[in-house]
């Protein structure tokens, strides 16, 4: 929670408020994302969205075999995908697409320079697990098609476990990389002048939890990722969504998603074309009840066939009631004239 005077906090209860971080929000159930299309049999994450929303590019992965892959909405629905002209050749995943449409950052394993072998990941330990590293690359659109993938600088490709790009409306661009511990951390990197400066690390909530996969809105007034904070009473899953609000220069504390969002070990968040939708890859499936009829029997083996098989699929769910709360939290502190002390 966000460090409050103690006056400040009676402030608040008198005030019948709800003091800072907002209250979980609820919410429906997640949706699968284009089932049997795009969320298929193998593995799926990092829906990334042009901007009017018409094409969609994410990686179908069953690590070490991975691509990016591109579908666009037709009449009918979204069409069968294909490898994006850019990808196929090396382990690429995590596309992120810029707000405004004219670039996307990918992590990839294809060599730093021309006839080079595939990166190699290398541990805190020091041990490498060969050809699975990540670093970050830019491919910029041209025209109605796509130019070659620029590697990003040293200043951001620091380690060989640079992972799951976001971009934001200025260009900048957040990523998971290791910290000092190995264990991995956010960073942002600014992009001034046409250069991505060193990278700073993006505080949320208990420094020494791993933090993933970020998801930033264009004007960074939010973030959704995933992490592991040690004050879950669901251990068997600790890995979780989550998201925070701006707070003048600062973070909020980040805020749960609810148990009804992380089932199925979700990972790999992306905003939709409208800034307040998630995107994220889960495990989970659709119930089956017994005693089912045989038409629900065939159903479900169908169902099975084409995406519910256990692995990682795409789902998406509304943002909008916890920024809906945000705000009216907000609203209510203001009316209250009540200032929340930010944290350090």
């Amino acid at each position: 929670m966000s460090r409050v005077t103690g006056s400040v906090l009676a402030a608040f209860l008198v005030c019948g408020l709800v003091p800072f971080p907002l209250r979980a929000a609820s919410s429906q159930p997640p949706e699968i994302f284009a089932p049997g299309i795009i969320s298929g049999p193998a593995a799926e994450d990092s829906a990334a969205f042009a901007p009017d929303g018409q094409t969609v590019f994410f990686d179908r992965i069953r690590w070490p075999n991975a691509a990016i892959l591109v579908s666009h909405r037709t009449a009918t629905g979204w069409s069968t995908p294909e490898v994006a002209p850019f990808s196929g050749r090396w382990l690429d995943h995590d596309p992120a697409m810029s707000p405004d449409g004219s670039f996307l950052v990918f992590t990839s394993n294809r060599p730093d320079r021309p006839g080079g072998k595939a990166l190699d990941a290398v541990m805190a330990n020091g041990k490498v697990a060969p050809g699975s590293g990540g670093h970050l690359w830019r491919v910029d659109r041209k025209g109605n098609g796509w130019g070659e993938p620029v590697r990003l600088p040293d200043a951001v490709n620091a380690s060989s476990r640079t992972y799951a790009p976001s971009v934001v409306a200025d260009g900048s661009v957040y990523f998971q990389a290791p910290g000092a511990d190995g264990d991995f951390r956010l960073y942002r990197s600014q992009y001034r002048g046409g250069n991505y400066q060193a990278p700073v690390e993006v505080r949320l909530g208990d420094e020494a939890a791993h933090k993933l996969d970020p998801a930033v809105a264009p004007d960074e007034s939010f973030i959704v990722f995933d992490a592991n904070y040690a004050n879950y009473a669901d251990k068997d899953q600790p890995d979780r969504l989550q998201i925070a609000f701006r707070e003048g220069d600062h973070w909020g504390t980040p805020v749960d998603l609810g148990n009804e969002v992380n089932k199925g070990s979700p990972w790999g968040s992306h905003l939709g074309p409208d800034h307040r939708t998630l995107y994220f890859s889960s495990t989970r499936g659709v119930p089956v009840h017994y005693p089912r009829s045989e038409a629900q029997g065939h159903r479900d083996v169908a169902r099975m066939d084409a995406w519910d098989n256990g692995l990682d699929n795409l789902w998406s769910i509304s943002l909008a009631p916890w920024i809906e709360a945000h705000a009216h939290d907000v609203e209510r502190t203001r009316q209250a004239g009540i200032v929340p002390v930010l944290p350090r």
